[in-house]
């Protein structure tokens, strides 16, 4: 790591590395357990997200934002989640022009029974760990999220200039 940075301080590489690492095996812990049920993470995220969300349901555009994909991306998941009955989309009452996506009771029996294993698999995963030590690690990888938002900001100027920091 050293030579790679010259000779700089390599820590905010080597938290980088780590951060990596945590992220893949979390992913492949999760895409596991979706995967033997049937479902993509992708699809296993919004069918989290529409059952958190408003009874009426959320927008493609809406879950699209709050996931950090493309529109194109949610609307293939919805269409894959509707096709085996865990997803159907509904008229938007206040916007004619809108569809909304909304979890069926199919769906909500689904996640009923991802549940139980996905919390005892994250258990296992974060076993050893305070609460205290769960809370800071929860905190700095939001603000890591936070520090992602900024920089594409930054980067992508509302005149449609690139930035560099």
């Amino acid at each position: 790591m050293t030579r790679f940075t010259g000779g700089d301080d390599t820590l905010a590489l080597e938290a980088s590395g780590a951060v990596r690492t945590a992220f893949h095996t979390i992913e492949r812990l999760r895409s596991r357990g979706a995967e033997g049920r049937g479902l993509s993470a992708g699809a296993l995220d919004i069918l989290i997200r529409l059952s958190a969300g408003s009874d009426d349901g959320i927008s493609i555009g809406e879950l699209a934002q709050a996931a950090g994909v493309s529109s194109r991306n949610v609307t293939g998941l919805v269409d894959t989640l509707e096709r085996d009955g865990l997803v159907e989309r509904a008229p938007d009452h206040r916007d004619r022009r809108s569809v909304l996506a909304r979890i069926t009771p199919a769906g909500t029996a689904w996640l009923e029974s991802f549940r139980r294993p996905s919390q005892v698999a994250m258990a296992a995963v974060f076993q050893g760990f305070t609460p205290a030590e769960l809370t800071q690690l929860r905190h700095l990888c939001l603000r890591l999220a936070e520090n992602q938002q900024r920089i594409d900001a930054y980067l992508n100027q509302p005149d449609g200039t690139t930035a560099h920091p």
